[in-house]
């Protein structure tokens, strides 16, 4: 075996963030540990926020993130920049600023060579570098399925932070990044097909978009990874007591995507992310349209609360009606 030829996709059940625990089951685990948190915790796990912030003093609060994943595509480096852009946008999605972040890696030894973990490895360091965020050591373990991501901590203006639960009605909903690559993802997998635009979108940093949204005033934001769009929507406009309203038609699509779809090629985590969101849904587009907007991203982007110049509009939030989710 050489480091050309392996799959490393082959070597996982899943895929990038489409390999998350279910939403439901999570919410369900750790039900018990939320209401609990000193004052200093500005947020926790009450509503699903991308980082827990907690303030260590007057005009300064530390956010605290850990993402990783099984291989979301063959190539060692671009998954090791795809893991390490998807770490570092639970700060950018807070409103923060990455100052550190350490490696988190599994690593089957036996069975892949060493030498893909190491290509892994730096294309976690690059986009550190990229981010003007150290890479310092980490931890890792001899695991047979292989695993990456980082631990990173930031720091944000506590009376800044970008949040789930507070958006307003009368908002626009803006999205930063199209959706999809969960499906080409999928794809990949199954045919070693590469997608270079997908790729190129998920080790886009989310930077420049939490900027925009902190100049603009924005103050409720999330990224969308897992959950797929609909169900980040749906935690967002949950905790801030509304109903988010998606005109299917406004939302970006990569490119490939639909005749993707069509030919069948949905992660797992797309679906159950339907049918976790369903009961909270009113829905006037067909049933592919919604495993779309459903779709499991990996490091994809920022939905906010509010217009940033460059970010489509997608839909708008309104007061709370029978439906917390509404799709047109």
């Amino acid at each position: 075996m050489t480091t050309t030829t392996v799959r490393l996709t082959q070597f996982a059940h899943g895929g990038g963030c489409a390999c998350k625990i279910p939403a439901g089951e999570l919410e369900d685990m750790v039900r018990g540990l939320v209401g609990h948190a000193p004052p200093d915790l500005l947020v926790g796990l009450d509503d699903g926020d991308d980082a827990a912030a907690v303030r260590v003093q007057d005009g300064l609060a530390v956010l605290a993130t850990a993402d990783f994943f099984t291989p979301v595509v063959d190539d060692a480096y671009d998954w090791g920049r795809i893991a390490a852009a998807n770490a570092l946008s639970d700060i950018y999605a807070m409103g923060g600023r990455p100052v550190v972040a350490v490696n988190l890696l599994g690593w089957p030894r036996d069975v892949l060579p060493r030498e893909l973990a190491q290509e892994v490895l730096r294309g976690g360091l690059d986009v550190g570098r990229q981010a003007r965020c150290p890479v310092a050591g980490g931890h890792s373990i001899d695991d047979p399925e292989p695993k990456y991501g980082m631990a990173v901590t930031g720091v944000a203006d506590p009376d800044r932070l970008l949040r789930n639960d507070a958006a307003r009605a009368g908002q626009a909903i803006s999205l930063t990044k199209p959706i999809g690559v969960g499906v080409l993802n999928n794809r990949h997998k199954a045919t070693g097909e590469v997608f270079p635009e997908a790729v190129a979108s998920m080790v886009s940093l989310n930077d420049e978009a939490a900027a925009a949204a902190l100049a603009a005033g924005i103050e409720a934001a999330t990224d969308v990874t897992g959950f797929g769009l609909l169900g980040h929507l749906y935690k967002l406009a949950r905790a801030s007591g509304l109903t988010a309203v998606v005109d299917a038609a406004s939302v970006p699509v990569l490119a490939g995507v639909r005749e993707s779809l069509a030919a069948g090629y949905v992660p797992g985590g797309s679906r159950r992310n339907l049918d976790w969101v369903r009961p909270h849904l009113d829905a006037a587009v067909s049933e592919d349209e919604l495993v779309l907007l459903a779709d499991a991203q990996t490091s994809g982007g920022l939905l906010l609360a509010g217009e940033v110049p460059g970010a489509p509009v997608i839909g708008e939030l309104v007061p709370r009606g029978e439906a917390v989710l509404v799709v047109r």
